[in-house]
C-alpha cells in the first residue's frame, strides 16, 4: 500500500536537508543502468530506501502489465551533454535500450527532465509528450520524486492499454479503494482455485508464456514509419554528400558514397516489399508479418550503416571549425538562388498562359515554397553569424547546415519548373507525332477485312481518342502529357489489330519508336514525383514514397531492356508512368492534409497560397521537425510522415531545431523533455 503522505514528507525532508547543508550540485555524465532488478538509479539521493523499493515494485508491475521496461534515473545536474534530451538519449544509447524500453532522466537540482523513447516503439512521440507534460511534470514540480515514477508508469500503461493503469496514480489511492481491490482479488483467487480443482487430473498446465508478439497492425505501423524515416535519412544524406563533393571533390567522399549506395539498396528492397503488401493481390498473415519484419530489418540496417559513417563525415566537413568559410559559401549559394527565383516565377507564369492547371499541379506553388526556404535560410544564416561572433562554433554549424539544405531545396523547386517546361514541350512534340502515326494506323486498319465489325469498333475508338488528344494539344489549357498517355493507350490497341500485316522488321522498328515515347513520358512523371516529394517530404507518408520507389525501379528496368527487348521495356515504362502518377496524387493528398492540419499556413499543395513563414516552409520541406511547432516534440503525422524528418531514421529524439546531416537513426533528431 502506497503511503503518499510519507513519500511527500520524505521528499520535503530531503529538500530541507539539502538547503541547510548548502551542498553543491554534482554534475553527472551519462550513467550505466542496472538490470530489470534495478530499474531505479538515485544518484541524487532524493528517494528513501522504502521509496526506492516501492518505485522498483511499480516498474516491475509496469513490465508485467505491458511488457514495457522503464528505467528512472535521478542525478543532481546533467553534464557531457548538459541538455536533458541529449543526456537521456545518450544514456539510452550507451545502454542499448530497445524499442520497448524507456528512460526517465531527472536532474533534481538542475530542474530538468526527459522521457526518452524510440519513435519505432509502441508509445508514439505525441503520447510521450503528453505523458511528460500532463503527468510527469506536475509531480516533479511538487518535488514528488516517487510520484513521478508512478506518473510515468501510469502514462505508459495507459498509452498501450495495459491493465495496470488504474492500480496506482500520481495523486495516491485511498485505503478504502485498496481494501476493495484486495477483497475483489481475493474472491477471484478463490473462484480460480475452485475452477482448477474441477478440472480433470490429467490436464496439463501450460508453461509460462513468452514475450507477447507484436500484432500485424503494429508491425505495419512500425514498418511504414521506418520507411519514411529511412527514406528521409538517405535523402538528407545524399544532399549532404553533394555539398561535401562540391567542397572536397569525389575522392574524399568515396567511402560515404559507397555506404549510401548500400543503404539505398536495402531501402529499395524494403520499398519493393511494401509495394507487394500494397498491391491488389491478397497476402497471407504469415507473408504480411514476414515482409513487414523484413522491411524493419532492412531499414534498421540502412540506418546503422549510415550512422557508422556519420562521425567521419562530420569530421570531413568540420563545419564548427570552418564556420566563417562555410557561412560565406552558403551566402553565395543563397544569393544565386534568389537571383534565379524571379526567372523561375516568370517561367511559371508563362506556362500558366499555355497549359491547364492540372498539367502544372506539381510546380504551381514552387516559387512560394522556394521563397519560404530562402527566408528560413536567411534566418539561420543570421543566427549563425551571431553564433560565430559569440565564439559558439557548434551553434553556428547548426544554422549553417539548416541554411544549406534550405537553399538546396529552393534550387530544386526552381529547377523543377524548368524540367517540367522541357518535359511538356517534348511531350507535345511526341504527342503530335503520335497523332500522325495513328492516322496512318487507321488507314492501314481500314484496309483489313472486317467480318465481325471488330476493326470498325477499334477504328471508331481510336478516332475518339485522337479528337480528345487534339483538344488537349490546342488552346490555352494544353495537357500534352495527358494527351500522350491516352494516345499511347490507343496506339497499343490498334497496333495489336494491324500487327499481322506488318513484317517483322517493321514491327521491331515500330516498337523501338514507341518505347522511346513511352520512356519519355515515364521519365517526366517520375522526375516530377521525385521533385515534388523531396521538397515536401515533411508531410509525405509511406504510400507515396513506396509508389515512387517502385516507379523508379520499373523505369530502371525499362531503360535496361530498351535496346534488347522493346516490348518488355514498354511495359515497364508504362508501369513506371502509372506508379509515378499514383505517387504524385498520394503525395498531394498528404500535403493537403498537412496544410489543413496547420490551419492553411503552408499555402496548400496545388495553389500559390500565402507564405507561412520561413520556419513553416522548413517544416514542410523536412529540414526541421514538426516539433518546432509544438514545444520541441515531434508528431507521428501522415503515416509517419512528420516524424524523424531531419535526415534520420528511428532514434530517441531531442528537442530543439536540429537540421539534417549525413547519417541514420542514431545521429538524427530527438523529441521532448522540459523543465519543472
Amino acid at each position: 500500500m502506497r503511503l503518499r503522505w510519507a513519500a511527500a514528507l520524505a521528499s520535503a525532508a530531503v529538500v530541507v536537508v539539502t538547503a541547510i547543508s548548502g551542498g553543491a550540485a554534482l554534475a553527472t555524465p551519462p550513467v550505466t543502468l542496472g538490470s530489470s532488478a534495478e530499474y531505479v538509479l538515485d544518484e541524487s539521493g532524493v528517494l528513501s530506501s522504502a521509496q526506492r523499493s516501492e518505485a522498483q515494485s511499480r516498474l516491475e508491475q509496469l513490465k508485467s502489465d505491458t511488457g514495457l521496461d522503464l528505467w528512472v534515473v535521478y542525478v543532481d545536474e546533467f553534464t557531457d551533454p548538459a541538455s536533458a534530451a541529449d543526456w537521456a538519449n545518450q544514456t539510452a544509447d550507451d545502454n542499448n535500450l530497445g524499442v520497448s524500453q524507456y528512460l526517465l532522466a531527472v536532474a533534481t537540482q538542475g530542474r530538468a527532465y526527459y522521457l526518452s523513447g524510440d519513435p519505432g516503439g509502441p508509445v508514439g512521440d505525441e503520447q510521450l509528450a503528453t505523458i511528460e507534460q500532463q503527468q510527469i511534470q506536475p509531480a516533479l514540480a511538487q518535488d514528488d520524486w516517487l510520484g513521478a515514477v508512478d506518473a510515468a508508469a501510469d502514462g505508459l500503461t495507459d498509452a498501450v492499454g495495459g491493465s495496470g493503469a488504474a492500480a496506482t496514480g500520481s495523486g495516491g489511492t485511498g485505503w478504502l479503494t485498496w481494501l476493495l481491490v484486495i477483497v475483489v482479488v481475493g474472491i477471484g483467487i478463490v473462484l480460480l482455485v475452485m475452477f482448477l480443482r474441477r478440472r480433470k487430473k490429467g490436464a496439463v498446465t501450460a508453461g509460462p508464456a513468452g514475450p507477447p508478439q507484436p500484432s500485424v497492425e503494429e508491425l505495419e505501423r512500425r514498418a511504414s514509419s521506418l520507411l519514411v524515416a529511412t527514406d528521409d535519412a538517405i535523402k538528407t544524406s545524399t544532399q549532404e554528400l553533394g555539398f561535401a563533393k562540391a567542397q572536397f571533390g569525389d575522392a574524399a567522399t568515396t567511402e560515404f558514397e559507397a555506404a549510401l549506395a548500400t543503404a539505398q539498396q536495402s531501402l529499395d528492397e524494403a520499398f519493393g516489399l511494401k509495394q507487394k503488401l500494397d498491391d491488389h493481390i491478397p497476402d497471407s498473415e504469415q507473408d504480411t508479418r514476414a515482409w513487414n519484419e523484413r522491411i524493419i530489418a532492412l531499414c534498421e540496417a540502412s540506418n546503422a550503416l549510415l550512422d557508422e559513417k556519420a562521425a567521419a563525415f562530420d569530421e570531413l566537413r568540420k563545419l564548427e571549425q570552418n564556420a566563417p568559410e562555410a557561412l560565406a559559401r552558403v551566402h553565395d549559394a543563397k544569393a544565386k538562388a534568389e537571383a534565379s527565383l524571379d526567372q523561375a516565377t516568370s517561367r511559371l507564369q508563362s506556362l500558366q498562359t499555355a497549359y491547364a492547371p492540372e498539367a502544372l499541379a506539381t510546380v504551381v506553388d514552387n516559387p512560394e515554397q522556394a521563397r519560404q526556404r530562402l527566408a528560413f535560410a536567411d534566418e539561420q544564416l543570421t543566427a549563425a553569424e551571431a553564433a560565430i561572433g559569440a565564439g559558439d562554433g557548434g551553434e553556428a554549424a547548426v544554422g549553417i547546415r539548416a541554411a544549406e539544405e534550405a537553399v538546396g531545396q529552393a534550387m530544386l523547386l526552381e529547377n523543377a519548373i524548368d524540367k517540367l517546361q522541357s518535359d511538356l514541350a517534348e511531350g507535345e512534340r511526341n504527342a503530335t507525332a503520335l497523332v500522325a502515326e495513328l492516322e496512318s494506323d487507321i488507314a492501314a486498319a481500314s484496309a483489313l477485312p472486317d467480318t465481325d465489325g471488330r476493326i470498325a469498333g477499334v477504328i471508331a475508338s481510336t478516332r475518339q481518342q485522337l479528337d480528345a488528344a487534339r483538344a488537349q494539344l490546342s488552346g490555352t489549357a494544353k495537357r500534352p502529357l495527358a494527351a500522350l498517355q491516352s494516345l499511347e493507350a490507343a496506339n497499343t490497341q490498334i497496333d495489336t489489330l494491324v500487327q499481322g500485316v506488318r513484317d517483322a522488321e517493321a514491327q521491331a522498328e515500330r516498337a523501338r519508336q514507341m518505347v522511346g515515347q513511352v520512356m519519355m513520358q515515364a521519365q517526366a512523371q517520375v522526375s516530377a514525383a521525385e521533385d515534388y516529394i523531396t521538397a515536401r517530404r515533411g508531410a509525405v507518408g509511406a504510400q507515396a514514397r513506396t509508389r515512387l520507389a517502385e516507379a523508379g525501379a520499373s523505369l530502371a528496368r525499362a531503360q535496361a531492356l530498351q535496346a534488347s527487348d522493346p516490348q518488355q521495356a514498354m511495359q515497364q515504362a508504362q508501369r513506371a508512368d502509372q506508379l509515378a502518377g499514383q505517387a504524385i496524387q498520394l503525395a498531394q493528398n498528404d500535403v493537403g492534409a498537412f496544410d489543413a492540419g496547420s490551419g492553411g499556413m503552408f499555402g496548400g499543395s496545388q495553389q500559390g497560397g500565402q507564405s507561412g513563414g520561413g520556419m513553416l516552409g522548413a517544416v514542410l520541406g523536412g529540414i526541421v521537425l514538426n516539433s518546432v511547432l509544438s514545444g520541441g516534440r515531434s508528431s507521428g503525422g501522415m503515416g509517419g510522415g512528420l516524424g524523424g524528418m531531419l535526415g534520420g531514421g528511428p532514434s530517441r529524439s531531442s528537442g530543439g531545431m536540429r537540421p539534417g546531416s549525413f547519417g541514420g537513426g542514431g545521429t538524427r533528431a530527438r523529441r521532448g523533455g522540459g523543465r519543472f
